[in-house]
């Protein structure tokens, strides 16, 4: 199993020749330069509706064909524009034939937001992702701040792989997101949600170098890492 990171909180998961696209933001991304039309797609998992995470998720999925798992008043709101899409919730979890997931909390907001309407529309709890396939484990924290139960999540399941934000201002900044690391207990680390807009400026590598055990990996926008 490989996981592809494309800036800001872009992955891509390629497992038993499945795509899956976590939080696909593209078009506004200047971390990346891959365009939602060169997307190949089997699933798409969300993390929460804000525009930064749910992204070309309808263009994507639609292009594609392809299957929407996501917090259920998202799903909802999704499948309402002819999305193909899977409700789950915080706690529950569904064993999918391209393998498990599993939705986590997280301390957030989610809503889509039409600046032009000037409407806020609910979009549900915010969640973090436990991908499960091949054995290993994925865990994408979302946009989150730093709570306690990341401790019980990290007993309960061995993560080989966590995705944490580091950007401060709307998630977790570089210290919380190491305390996380540590209570996650997981092989490795790469950090997330950083750098895209200037209130979330951060250095990638001064979190990673700060984490025990060489756990903490870098990753370029484009650049992969293999589940160890």
């Amino acid at each position: 199993m490989k996981a592809t990171y494309h800036g800001h909180s872009v992955v891509h998961i390629e497992t038993n020749g499945h795509h899956i696209w976590i939080d696909p933001f593209l078009n506004g991304n200047k971390h990346t330069e891959i365009k939602p039309q060169d997307v190949k797609a089997d699933v798409i998992l969300l993390t929460h509706g804000h525009g930064d995470h749910l992204g070309d998720t309808v263009e994507i999925a639609k292009n594609n064909d392809a299957l929407v798992v996501a917090p259920n008043e998202l799903a909802v709101y999704l499948s309402w524009q002819g999305v193909k899409t899977h409700p789950l919730h915080i706690g529950g979890g569904r064993e999918f034939d391209f393998g498990k997931v599993k939705l986590t909390q997280a301390f957030h907001g989610s809503a889509v937001i039409d600046e032009e309407s000037k409407t806020i529309t609910y979009t549900g709890m915010p969640s973090g992702i436990l991908f499960t396939a091949e054995g290993k484990t994925i865990y994408h924290a979302g946009d989150t701040a730093l709570f306690s139960d990341m401790k019980l999540i990290g007993e309960l399941n061995h993560i080989d792989l966590a995705f944490l934000p580091i950007g401060d201002n709307f998630t977790m900044g570089r210290e919380d997101a190491r305390m996380a690391a540590e209570w996650l207990r997981a092989k490795q680390v790469v950090p997330i949600h950083y750098s895209t807009f200037p209130p979330i400026e951060q250095d990638p590598h001064a979190f990673a170098d700060s984490l025990h055990g060489g756990v903490g990996h870098v990753l370029n926008s484009g650049e992969s890492i293999d589940i160890l």
